[in-house]
């Protein structure tokens, strides 16, 4: 066993970094971007704009289309919405002009049938969506009129995160384990590529790290643990996926040709902080900013509640970290925007529900312009929401 986790550490690091000063000119040591996260760092004021696309889709208010906008997965042609409770209803709309295709429900507890959607990878080249069911523990795939075509288990020891369409032929997840207790001393990151035909894992992607570190508070015998959707261990980067583990101190970048190399280092080392330890999380990562969340493992458990987050921002221009305010230029004032949402692909960055009563409020008080005020005008108050959406510049 491993008896001082900080000075094991704090070598790995080194380690870590003579790796990349001598790693054939691939990355060297001033690629490599350290974020303290117990400094205080200054304020940075942006516009969502000037540093992202924005696109809105007014979604189709209809009898048969009645949905509160939950953004499940997108592609060219087609937006798939879900309510936030579990009624089973899948919505599909035209992605251009916000149309209502048709309505899916295949929830039940038969061989074909979802009992909670998780997750939803749109795969529109091969006209195919996998439904990731926490429930079932098990990914069904239906073609894009919901037929059902094939369903495969994802595993036995615990149940998929974060999960992408990698190529034609493959996911990229992340398990999230149920038993630490099946761990091995020189634990390796869950990180996989699986078959989307039968569910195979094709490639483990190794993370090492020398300890469980999960995002979990304790009081006595009690426990609390964040909830798993304010994690996010794989990211889209812009053709490449940003991988983390919390119990790493490293966020790799990992490559289509399986290569992964490291490019955030996160200090001190999670292995040398006292409760309540502070994890990094990233996720928006634009061509010159680079967002995080930190997220606290303290828990009142008195109240329920806990896990403060809080945003950090790396700007690549100054070479410097900062606290972030992001407000949405189609607004009159200053509105903030998240920077904190769980990117949906390489396109798309993160999606916002705008509520249209509030957008008709607001354009009342004559609180919007451009593009959302022109939407706005023509809303009733009891429409479907309009769905925002920050996508990547290419």
């Amino acid at each position: 066993m491993i008896t001082d986790m900080k000075k094991v550490n704090s070598i790995s690091v080194i380690i870590l970094l003579v790796i990349m000063a001598g790693c054939g000119g691939k990355q060297s040591i001033n690629e490599l971007i350290i974020v303290d996260v117990t400094k205080s760092y200054p304020e940075k004021e942006l516009i969502l704009q000037d540093i992202m696309d924005v696109e809105y889709i007014v979604l189709e208010t209809t009898d048969e289309f009645l949905t509160q906008g939950v953004v499940m997965a997108i592609g060219t042609e087609i937006i798939l919405v879900t309510n936030r409770f579990n009624d089973g209803d899948l919505f599909v709309f035209e992605r251009q002009t916000g149309k209502g295709l048709r309505k899916i429900n295949r929830k039940g507890q038969g061989g074909e049938e979802y009992a909670r959607i998780s997750e939803i990878v749109l795969d529109e080249d091969n006209n195919e969506m996998f439904v990731i069911d926490l429930s079932g523990r098990k990914i069904l795939v239906y073609d894009l009129y919901g037929n059902f075509k094939r369903s495969f288990k994802t595993t036995d020891e615990g149940y998929l995160m974060c999960t992408y369409n990698y190529d034609r032929d493959n996911l990229i997840s992340y398990i999230q384990f149920y038993d630490t207790e099946k761990f091995s001393d020189i634990i390796h990151s869950p990180h996989v590529i699986i078959s989307k035909q039968d569910g195979s894992i094709g490639r483990e992607i190794s993370i090492p790290f020398n300890e469980i570190k999960w995002v979990v508070a304790r009081q006595g015998e009690a426990t609390a643990r964040a909830m798993p959707n304010t994690v996010y261990q794989i990211i889209p980067n812009h053709g490449n996926f940003a991988l983390m583990e919390t119990s790493s101190d490293t966020i790799y970048n990992y490559l289509p040709d399986g290569t992964i190399t490291p490019f955030i280092v996160r200090t001190p080392s999670i292995h040398s902080m006292d409760p309540p330890e502070v994890f990094l999380m990233p996720s928006i990562l634009t061509g010159d900013y680079y967002f995080f969340q930190t997220l606290k493992a303290d828990f009142d458990f008195k109240t329920g509640r806990g896990f403060p987050s809080s945003e950090l921002m790396y700007a690549k221009e100054e070479n410097a970290i900062f606290i972030p305010k992001v407000f949405n230029g189609d607004y009159t004032y200053e509105r903030r925007f998240f920077m904190g949402s769980k990117p949906l692909n390489h396109e798309i960055a993160a999606s916002h529900i705008l509520e249209a009563y509030r957008l008709v409020e607001e354009y009342e008080k004559g609180q919007l312009k451009s593009r959302l005020n022109e939407i706005a005008a023509k809303l009733d108050a009891e429409d479907n929401p309009v769905i925002m959406l920050v996508k990547h510049r290419k």
